[in-house]
C-alpha cells in the first residue's frame, strides 16, 4: 500500500478525482453523494469489528481502546457524515467502489496488526501512561475537531437557495484552502503516534498522498474563482504548503 501511495501521490496531481469539488460524469454512471460515502466509508467500519470481535485480545483494554479510538472517526464518517450533505450531489460509482476497496483493506490491515501480528507485550496497560499515548490522542481529537468543524464551516456557506460560490474564511480556514484534509492528515498522524503502530505509519502516507494533491487542485480552482484573498492563504499546511 506504501508503493500504490507514491503512484496516487503523483497521478493525482495530474488527474482530478471525479467527486465532490470535481463531480464528473466523465467517471460513469453516479449514485447518491449520500449513499456513496456510506457504502465507501462503512467497509473499513465493518472489518474491524469482525477483526476485532474473533480475536483473543478484544477484551484487553489497550486493545479495546486503540479499537474504540478509530472506530469513533468511521462511525462519524459513516453514519453521521453523508446524512449532514446538503443539496443532491452524486458520486461516480467507480469513485466509490476504489475508496470502499481501499477501506476494506486498511481496515484488514490495521485489525491485523492491532489484534493478531503485534507481537505479545508489545501494548500493555502502562501504555496508557507513556508520552506517545497521550500526545497522539491529544493530537487524533484535535485533527478530528478540526475536521468536523471544518465539514460544518463548508455546508454553511450557503444559504437554502443561494447558488454562489464563496471563500470559506473560518476556523482554519483562515490559513488554509483545505482545512479539513489538514484535519484528516492531523487525526491519524495522531493515531500513529497513540499506536506506533506501522499499519498507522502506512495509513498517514497513504492519507497524505491522497489529500495533498486533491489540495492543491481545490486551492488553484479557489485561486481562478476568487484571485487574490486565495493568495493569503496556504494549500493545506498552515504557514508551509
Amino acid at each position: 500500500m506504501s508503493i500504490i501511495g507514491v503512484f496516487v501521490f503523483i497521478a493525482l496531481y495530474f488527474i482530478n478525482a471525479g467527486y465532490g469539488k470535481f463531480a464528473s460524469r466523465s467517471w460513469g454512471p453516479a449514485i447518491s453523494n449520500k449513499l456513496a460515502w456510506i457504502l465507501m466509508e462503512c467497509p473499513v467500519f465493518f472489518v474491524l469489528c469482525i477483526l476485532w470481535f474473533f480475536s483473543e485480545r478484544r477484551f484487553k483494554l489497550i486493545y479495546l481502546t486503540f479499537f474504540i479510538i478509530f472506530q469513533i472517526h468511521y462511525f462519524q464518517r459513516s453514519f453521521i457524515f453523508p446524512f449532514l450533505i446538503k443539496g443532491k450531489s452524486y458520486m461516480p460509482i467507480l469513485i466509490m467502489v476504489m475508496g470502499a476497496t481501499f477501506n476494506v483493506c486498511n481496515g484488514y490491515i490495521q485489525g491485523c496488526w492491532l489484534f493478531y501480528t503485534s507481537p505479545e507485550g508489545y501494548y500493555t496497560n502502562e501504555w496508557f501512561y507513556t508520552p506517545q499515548f497521550i500526545i497522539g490522542t491529544l493530537i487524533f481529537f484535535t485533527g478530528m475537531f478540526i475536521n468536523i468543524h471544518s465539514d460544518h464551516v463548508i455546508r454553511n456557506l450557503r444559504k437554502p437557495g443561494d447558488t454562489k460560490h464563496y471563500l470559506p474564511n473560518k476556523g482554519m480556514y483562515r490559513f488554509v484552502t483545505s482545512a479539513n484534509y489538514l484535519g484528516e492528515i492531523i487525526e491519524w498522524f495522531g493515531y500513529f503516534i497513540l499506536t506506533l503502530s506501522p499499519a498507522a505509519l502506512v495509513f498517514v502516507w497513504f492519507t497524505f498522498a491522497n489529500l495533498v494533491p486533491r489540495a492543491h487542485k481545490i486551492y488553484d480552482r479557489y485561486l481562478k474563482e476568487f484571485g487574490k484573498p486565495v493568495l493569503e492563504k496556504k494549500r493545506i499546511f498552515p504557514f508551509i504548503y
